[in-house]
């Protein structure tokens, strides 16, 4: 399938085409190499690859690589897991080769969180294991003490979240002409963070004749137009955009209500779930997580959480604890959906169901990686059954509910339920847990309150899957197939007994025929006796459907996908669906204009043709003249009725009303490439930190100068030693002084005053002798 023309980008076949032979021919290299040994790299950079265990490379690797090891621009988008992570690491190694210690920073990587940028540190030391290169890394809630010595010691590459950097850079004024090589690692996550303006600033920053690589999951407009404007023609690689989710990975949807999501959470932990296998749990807020976490305390389950207020230190400390296999579950917020590779996950869990399908994807695309199976299961509850039916409209996946009655065989990504008495079982288990710890209660209760706030900024789903869920009858569905066999005999009896439905109501039920309510309640019956007939039938309809829509799921036999090559062989021709240029894509839909039935030849128009150019060149208008001159009583100043135009809001602790700042730019300065920042960037800790350490500035000559004499960090020969510390006592001199040296040499200098008048006594007492 040919690749569409994109506005902006270079097509990546007449790349390869075209200068690719020229390479093979200068290396002598096989172009149709399996394996990285076919691509050229150095001994060291090869020896880490295949070290850490890599031997043939993925799809977009091998399409990358190549390019970045020209010097080109890329932009690759690939399906998470894919490993994108090595296709800017090696490239970088080989452009780098060695460590230069004098010239500062040569490559930079924006990761948007600090676990994928701490990932990406762990890679660099695996893969550059045998080269000498250093790299350092720039986040944010560390110390920046540290980072300030970290800068100054002139690392390689430098691994930064963008806040962070940026504040490096603007109290340092470091300068970035030494970059080579700049890596945005997840872009579109970068600026769906917030983080654009740093970015912008960050390139703008950078040296023209870098060489930038972008990688993403998706190809939003403001990336692209980001493309055009920081990247010199570049290289779009699309792979793999059409599969979302690996073939290895199994989908489970389970429906409950949602009150009993902690239960179903726990049997899928201690029954569904191998206890040997690793588990990451998404919640939707902190509380959640919090909360999720005193359970499977209380439930013997080792566990570790993470959310992005959590301190640094304890966020590192508790990934570090899940990736070493010490604990079996992580707890975690959307903080950790993106990028974060932990090696030997099997299974996710959404305890909260994702309001976008595309974070869905990236949610469970933390499983199932470089080619190892996983499982995904999904708790939903009655207010997650439109954005569930969304994300099966976004997959392309066939939407099939298990009947009430159940069904034998498993279908894969149905949509059921656990048994119930197995979750009647933990939910009392739960209650005993809430009756005696008062801290789980109240946990609890605040968890209630952060749902309410989580309803409110979740995105709403189409109003289509919202009609739609409505319509279908999910709530009522029936165990899954693999679930029925953990329940016990009386789960048969149970669901029997709470699907039983007594033909009379409260009214009716102990009473006499004569009383009120039982005559009420018949009449009442027999008036809407056909609505209720009618609901019967349609519940009936929908539930042989289901079955009959089960059936044919059951009966489907699984075929085997034909390769590209049989297909190109047994067909001469193949047409396929034209693409949309991505400009396209962002271009309102025109509608169709309604036919006109005025009569241009007798039609008379309100206003006459030239209006508009009449009012721009008007001078007095009476609209602008009325707008000016109206008064507000309620006022008698200028500053007071632009006080009163602005906004107001309620303050707690003054009790009383507060203007609102609508200035957008306040607390902001502007930097030389036009970029507003935040005004708290610019401190004075750099400085204060120099003047504690006694260091000196990157870029301050008479290093440079020194270090030309030096030899392995001392002058070796007995005159060069000497000169040395003539040099240092000079600069010393010129150095300005703390108080406590001040002070010091007053006295040192007293001290010779002191020792000078005694000799010159003793001078003039010895010749009055003689």
């Amino acid at each position: 399938m040919k690749n569409s023309e994109i506005v902006g980008f270079a097509n990546p076949e007449e790349v390869d085409d075209d200068e690719d032979n020229e390479i093979c021919h200068k290396k002598k290299i096989s172009k149709k190499s399996g394996g990285f040994q076919g691509m050229g790299l150095s001994y060291p950079v090869l020896k880490g690859i295949l070290k850490r265990g890599y031997k043939i490379p993925t799809p977009i690797q091998r399409k990358t690589i190549p390019l970045a090891l020209e010097g080109r621009d890329v932009v690759a988008m690939a399906r998470t897991g894919s490993g994108k992570t090595a296709c800017f690491l090696i490239p970088m190694f080989e452009r780098l080769k060695t460590r230069q210690a004098k010239t500062g920073a040569r490559a930079l990587i924006l990761s948007p969180t600090r676990e994928l940028a701490l990932q990406t540190m762990k890679f660099i030391k695996e893969l550059a294991k045998f080269t000498d290169l250093k790299a350092s890394v720039v986040l944010g809630g560390d110390s920046m003490d540290e980072q300030f010595g970290a800068i100054h010691g002139n690392p390689d590459i430098i691994v930064a979240t963008p806040g962070r950097f940026l504040h490096i850079c603007v109290e340092m004024d470091l300068s970035l002409d030494s970059i080579e090589y700049i890596v945005f690692d997840e872009a579109d996550r970068l600026f769906e963070m917030g983080w654009g303006g740093q970015v912008h600033e960050i390139t703008n920053r950078l040296p023209e004749n870098r060489q930038t690589l972008l990688f993403s999951a998706t190809l939003p407009k403001v990336l692209v137009e980001f493309a055009k404007a920081g990247l010199s023609d570049p290289i779009l690689i699309r792979l793999d955009v059409e599969s979302k989710l690996p073939d290895e990975l199994k989908l489970s949807f389970i429906s409950c209500r949602l009150e009993e999501k902690v239960a179903v959470l726990l049997c899928l932990l201690k029954y569904v779930i191998k206890e040997d296998s690793q588990t990451v749990v998404f919640a939707g807020t902190m509380h959640h997580v919090e909360y999720l976490h005193m359970i499977l305390d209380h439930a013997n389950i080792s566990n570790t959480f993470i959310y992005s207020n959590l301190d640094a230190t304890a966020r590192k400390i508790n990934a570090a604890k899940f990736q070493s296999n010490k604990v079996k579950v992580l707890i975690v917020t959307d903080v950790a959906a993106r990028g974060i590779d932990i090696p030997h996950l099997d299974n996710v869990i959404n305890f909260n169901f994702p309001a976008k399908s595309k974070l869905f994807v990236h949610r469970v695309g933390r499983c199932a990686r470089a080619g190892r199976t996983g499982t995904a299961y999904s708790i939903v509850s009655n207010d997650e059954y439109p954005y569930l039916l969304d994300l099966h409209l976004f997959l392309g996946l066939p939407l099939t509910i298990i009947p009430p009655t159940g069904s034998k065989k498993m279908i894969e990504g149905a949509i059921g339920s656990f048994p119930q008495s197995m979750i009647e079982q933990e939910l009392s288990e739960l209650i005993i847990w809430h009756d005696t710890h008062t801290d789980l209660q109240n946990m609890k209760n605040v968890c209630k309150n952060a749902y309410q706030q989580y309803l409110r900024s979740r995105p709403g789903a189409s109003t289509d899957s919202v009609r739609r869920a409505k319509e279908l009858d999910i709530k009522n569905a029936g165990v899954i197939p693999e679930y029925s066999d953990m329940a016990p005999k009386t789960a048969s009896i149970l669901s029997q007994m709470k699907n039983y439905r007594p033909p009379g109501t409260v009214f009716e039920i102990c009473k006499k025929p004569s009383s009120t309510d039982y005559k009420v309640m018949k009449a009442k019956r027999a008036f809407h006796k056909d609505v209720i007939m009618n609901f019967k039938q349609k519940v009936a309809e929908r539930q042989e459907t289901s079955e009959k829509v089960t059936n044919a799921a059951e009966k489907k036999l699984k075929l085997a996908k034909s390769s590209t090559d049989e297909i190109n062989a047994a067909f001469n021709e193949i047409i396929t669906p034209k693409k949309r240029k991505l400009d396209d894509l962002y271009k309102p839909t025109k509608k169709k204009k309604k036919a006109s039935v005025k009569d241009e030849e007798f039609y008379i128009p309100y206003a006459a043709p030239d209006k508009h150019t009449e009012e721009g060149l008007a001078v007095n208008n009476f609209m602008t003249d009325a707008e000016r001159v109206q008064m507000d009583l309620d006022v008698d100043n200028e500053d007071s009725r632009r006080l009163q135009t602005q906004i107001k809001k309620w303050d707690r602790k003054k009790k009383k009303m507060i203007t609102v700042d609508n200035n957008s730019k306040a607390g902001k300065i502007r930097t030389e490439s036009g970029t507003w920042i935040s005004a708290s960037y610019k401190t004075n800790r750099y400085a204060q930190w120099k003047e504690k350490s006694k260091m000196e500035s990157n870029n301050d000559e008479s290093d440079d100068n020194e270090n030309e004499d030096k030899s392995d960090g001392w002058p070796k020969s007995r005159w060069q030693r000497y000169n040395q510390k003539m040099k240092e006592k000079e600069k010393a001199k010129d150095e300005l002084k703390r108080p406590e040296q001040i002070l010091k040499q007053r006295k040192l200098k007293a001290k010779k005053r002191g020792r000078n008048n005694r000799r010159k006594d003793k001078g003039h007492k010895g010749s009055r002798k003689r």
